[in-house]
């Protein structure tokens, strides 16, 4: 490992604040609306509308200063009276400490061993933080998957902490699954307001949808939940008081029955339009081939072009909101997530690749900050769900056809979506891969065994020549993701063997709840398979990026390209095998060569 400064105090999420001296109005409008400084995508798919009848959930966590690794704690029991620290996911600052339950789950990443899976985005809202909480939203994610089996749980146990201890965050969207569920949650604190030394405010106002069967949701740091059911309980929980308060802030005086949460508590504007209500449209355009087909406020089903909502998506018209859920074009898979994570906004009014500034190589990114100023007018950098600050991501499955040991299973990467890898980790493994570990590495030190720096190596390599050596990238991934959903089949079914003839044995009269409380573990065998094909393979495709940045290095060095034999080695001149023939110069785009010769062509034109 290459250290190179010393550390700061250790910190899982700790973003880049912008400047006070910032004032371009339309980045003001969009950091109000979260995109700058917590900007995340989640993509929900339910059940029916999944190639396996899995229930899913992607989540990229998008920060500057966000190092990508995989959290792992293992299940335990505590003795009476022990406490839990309680820390921000931000900033690592102590907030307090509350009571430990008798008994946590074992959690790997965003999941749990009951295959419960929460992961959020940040909407900012109204400044309605309390500032003597002891919650803050990551807290609420990681302490609830230590604690929750099901979704219905996990969004009651969230409820509690935040109404017990305060909830010192920013507006959350939480996509919470189990194996029969998946929900939507917009929760938001109701401020400090100090009486005799605490907050009578203390606590959240909230509404939680469960997602129909069949459809898919999406959401990217704007608040998409509007009206909703007030007497349908198994689709809609909501905080008693999440319509009064806003009456007694001032913010709504309607009838309860057109009261909308978002539009309440987290207003539009063209940041939260075009900086992150364009990324759930754009998903939901990938996913649904072009067409939103929904239930409307009547219970009938139409079917609308994406186009028809392009004009909200770019910021130009608030009034016309997609639909929260949407029927997908085809039954959707862990890889048509993975690849609408990788999205750029091909294809849409909003590609980064067409414009002058893609560069010569069509980079479909924009460096931050998130907008900038000429000749007195203000224009937006675009932010599409794949970007370049990502810590990690994921595909989460939970797979009700099999036991709970092998059916939660999480697709993790970290890095830039668009140029990363996901690997299958089984959430019942008893170690963490090396590349993921926590520890190796961190945002100011480098390590070579990291997967996030290695993914960091590729994706910087490819941004200086993005068209010409992403194709060579996404080939690989590609490859080893296709492989790995076949190779995850047959790991499955041996698994399962396993699993059965652990229940074979005598130790099946050992109830679960009892298990922790025995020398052995009856399915020690099934985890250490998992284990073991989890790390191996998170290895294998550590290893495969290391080369894959050496080819990168040595083909592509100086803006050459260097041609290769169909067994992948170069080609060389008749005379030595040092010396490379067939090197080739791709030169720039033509959007390119167009801008420069209006800028410059009088001074490089040949005469």
């Amino acid at each position: 490992m290459i250290r190179i400064k010393s550390l700061r105090p250790a910190c899982k999420k700790d973003f880049i604040r912008p400047a006070a001296a910032f004032i371009l109005s339309v980045c003001i409008c969009l950091l109000a609306s979260g995109t700058e400084t917590r900007a995340c995508t989640n993509i929900i798919v339910t059940r029916g509308a999944s190639a396996d009848g899995s229930n899913m959930v992607s989540y990229a966590a998008d920060s500057h200063q966000l190092f990508g690794e995989l959290y792992f704690h293992p299940a335990a029991r505590w003795d009476r009276g022990s406490m839990l620290d309680v820390t921000e996911w931000d900033t690592g600052r102590p907030l307090g400490q509350i009571p430990q339950v008798p008994y946590t789950f074992q959690t790997v990443g965003n999941m749990n061993e009951h295959q419960l899976i929460i992961a959020e985005t940040t909407y900012g809202g109204r400044g309605l933080a309390d500032t003597t909480g002891t919650m803050d939203y990551g807290s609420l994610i990681y302490i609830t998957l230590q604690r929750a089996k099901t979704a219905r749980e996990a969004i009651k146990t969230i409820v509690d902490l935040a109404n017990t201890y305060g909830y010192c965050s920013e507006g959350e969207s939480f996509s919470i699954a189990d194996k029969n569920e998946v929900w939507v949650m917009d929760l938001i604190g109701k401020g400090t307001e100090i009486v005799d030394g605490k907050n009578v405010r203390k606590g959240i106002v909230y509404v939680a949808r469960r997602v129909p069967d069949g459809y898919i949701c999406a959401h990217a740091n704007q608040a998409r939940i509007s009206t909703f059911p007030l007497d349908d309980p198994e689709n809609c929980i909501y905080a008693p008081d999440v319509i009064s308060f806003a009456r007694e802030m001032g913010w709504y005086d309607g009838p309860d029955e057109e009261f909308s949460f978002c539009d309440t508590y987290n207003p539009l504007n063209f940041g939260g339009m075009r900086g992150c209500e364009a990324r759930a449209w754009s998903a939901f355009n990938i996913l649904c081939d072009g067409q939103f087909t929904f239930e409307d406020e009547n219970g009938n089903t139409v079917t609308r072009n994406a186009y028809d909502y392009i004009d909200y998506a770019m910021g130009y018209d608030t009034g016309k909101r997609f639909p929260l859920f949407v029927k997908p074009s085809r039954k959707l898979t862990v890889k048509d997530i993975a690849d609408a994570m990788r999205d750029h906004f091909e294809g849409t009014p909003m590609d980064m690749t067409t414009d002058i500034g893609a560069g010569g190589n069509a980079l479909p990114y924009r460096w931050r900050p998130m907008g900038f100023e000429y000749e007195g007018r203000t224009y937006v950098n675009e932010r599409a769900i794949a970007t370049q600050q990502t810590g990690f991501w994921f595909v989460a499955q939970s797979r009700p056809q099999f036991p709970d040991e092998i059916g939660a299973l999480i697709w993790f990467g970290t890095d830039d979506a668009a140029t990363s890898y996901l690997t299958p980790i089984y959430a019942c493994i008893t170690e963490v891969p090396e590349s993921f570990r926590v520890g190796n590495g961190n945002m100011l030190t480098y390590s070579p065994t990291s997967a996030f720096w290695m993914c960091n190596r590729v994706a910087n390599a490819c941004y200086k020549m993005y068209n010409i050596m992403a194709p060579t990238v996404r080939d690989e991934i590609d490859r080893w993701e296709y492989a790995q959903m076949e190779t995850v089949r047959t790991v499955d079914s041996t698994a399962l063997e396993i699993y059965r003839k652990a229940l074979d044995t005598p130790r099946r009269q050992i109830s679960r709840n009892d298990r922790m409380k025995k020398t052995v573990d009856p399915y020690a065998g099934l985890k250490a398979y998992l284990t073991e094909y989890s790390v191996v393979s998170a290895q294998e495709i550590f290893q495969k990026w290391t080369e894959l940045e050496t080819l990168l290095l040595v083909k592509y060095m100086d803006g050459n390209v260097k041609a290769q034999n169909d067994d992948g080695s170069f080609v060389t001149n008749p005379y030595t095998d040092r010396i490379p023939d067939g090197i080739t110069n791709p030169g720039y785009t033509e959007k390119w060569k167009e801008y420069v010769v209006k800028d410059h062509g009088e001074v490089i034109e040949e005469r």
